[in-house]
């Protein structure tokens, strides 16, 4: 395996759509990263920017997410769910505002994992709402770091 790429987050907002992403290389295979993006409750275990999930990480199931950033939880549903390849959560109602997140993991021909992390906000309301938005740059890279690092640990021991 080569080399993992940094985790480096790109931003892009228009009038009534914001994106925030984050892509890296992670060297281990796909299905030892679906296991850690798929299991609420070891999450805040390795994930510096989650504090808790509850709720089983399945197609069709609400979430109840607490980050350290903000006293309120988070509920997102998981409306897309193909196991070891892509996971969608969403939250909010379209078309006043909403937030789908959607991680894509792809293998690589060296035996990497190229991790893709994209939330999308969108709606009506986003222009009034912006403002108190968080700068989702740096928790998304973080977030791919600490996914980097649990990923390769339990690669590495198995």
């Amino acid at each position: 395996m080569t080399e993992p790429t940094a985790a480096v987050a790109s931003k892009t907002s228009k009038t009534f759509r914001m994106e925030c992403a984050v892509r890296c290389s992670i060297a281990a295979p796909p299905a030892t990263i679906w296991a850690l993006l798929t299991n609420a409750a070891d999450f805040p275990r390795w994930n510096s920017t989650v504090t808790s999930i509850d709720g089983d990480i399945a197609l069709g199931n609400k979430l109840a997410l607490k980050v350290p950033s903000s006293p309120r939880t988070f509920t997102p549903k998981v409306t897309a769910f193909e196991p070891g390849v892509r996971m969608v959560w969403s939250d909010g109602m379209a078309p006043m505002f909403k937030g789908t997140r959607t991680f894509t993991l792809t293998p690589r021909p060296d035996g990497a994992t190229e991790f893709a992390m994209v939330e999308v906000f969108a709606g009506v309301m986003l222009p009034m709402l912006r403002g108190s938005l968080p700068d989702f740059g740096p928790v998304f890279e973080q977030y791919a770091r600490d996914l980097e690092r649990e990923a390769v640990r339990v690669w590495s021991a198995s």
